[in-house]
């Protein structure tokens, strides 16, 4: 689901009162995602992170002359209205989801109660993520609605702009989509693109870091691939042609005359190459040098391999025999 509709789903949880589960890889927004839904419902939002719990922090045994209980944590709500949410709960260590359970699924823990205007939400990365995350009982499972957040580039556009992100950072990604969220679980890569690695990005640019380690800090947070890409973007930013201008006149739009600023386009088009979109890719490519050209259409044709079959790109193949065979 886009972060939209991730919003409308928990809006509806918490006016039935369900509990509810966030799921997506990390840096992809979704704890910022209920903040945002809080501010716009005008209720309070307790956001508790369950990875660093012990079951004792729920509540100790009293003993209050001959009737025993246990004591009311201060993060647990009392009065008003809001989302209590737990985050990184499947980082939580067993015992802790167990306890948590009872709330989830009843309202109550042992003696509390939680008051009628609140909702339970919680959130977390997948197993396959390599988080450090524990598997989740069936049963606790089982208690939540369940939502998976997926990337959506035009959405974020539309945060980043709301929220003042450099507009380096936007521009870049208006170019390079790709390059929004890219996460393998598997690589040993420490630093690599995400939503809120792009933020952090954004934050240290506006600081106007010396020439002499930018690129290193911006390697530092999204990884020396996409660091490079961004670095190199931001000399030549000037001279690239907005993507969805060719796609609307592709006559019209101009063509760059610098080599880096050919490649970076054509990376760009090659994203954004559709059997809807190829045939007026393919007619801007034509007034490019044929290198690029070429470049542009192996490029699309590798991240979509599908598009071989299109009109569009018969034609042009059959017009470039001499540099595709």
């Amino acid at each position: 689901m886009k972060p939209s509709q991730i919003k409308k789903a928990i809006k509806q949880c918490y006016q039935a009162r369900r509990p509810y589960m966030v799921w997506s890889p990390p840096g992809s927004g979704k704890s910022q995602i209920n903040q945002q839904i809080c501010n716009e419902l005008k209720v309070e939002l307790r956001d508790k992170r369950t990875a660093d719990q012990d079951p004792v922090d729920l509540g100790l045994p009293k003993l209050n002359g001959n009737t025993h209980g246990f004591t009311i944590p201060d993060f647990l709500p009392t009065a008003g209205e809001g989302i209590l949410f737990l985050d990184e709960f499947p980082q939580a260590i067993p015992a802790v989801k167990n306890t948590w359970s009872e709330l989830i699924l009843d309202r109550r823990l042992r003696n509390y109660t939680l008051p009628d205007g609140w909702s339970i939400g919680a959130a977390g990365n997948l197993e396959g993520d390599n988080c450090a995350t524990h598997r989740m009982p069936k049963h606790i499972l089982n208690r939540f609605v369940h939502l998976y957040l997926d990337i959506d580039v035009d959405e974020w556009i539309d945060h980043a702009l709301a929220n003042d992100f450099h507009m380096d950072v936007i521009f870049f990604i208006k170019h390079r989509p790709e390059l929004l969220y890219k996460f393998d679980p598997q690589a040993d890569d420490k630093a690599y693109p995400t939503l809120r690695s792009w933020e952090y990005v954004s934050d240290l640019i506006k600081t106007n870091p010396d020439p002499d380690i930018e690129l290193d800090l911006i390697a530092g947070i999204v990884g020396e691939g996409a660091a490079a890409e961004f670095y190199g973007f931001r000399r030549i930013k000037d001279q690239l042609v907005n993507p969805d201008l060719i796609l609307t006149n592709p006559q019209a739009a101009d063509v760059p005359t610098d080599p880096a600023a050919l490649f970076a386009l054509s990376s760009s088009l090659a994203t954004r190459a559709t059997d809807q979109t190829l045939d007026r890719i393919i007619e801007y490519a034509a007034r490019m040098p044929k290198e690029f050209s070429v470049f542009l259409m192996t490029a699309a044709v590798t991240r979509d391999p599908e598009l071989v079959n299109t009109k569009a790109y018969v034609l042009w193949n059959q017009e470039n025999k001499d540099v595709t065979t």
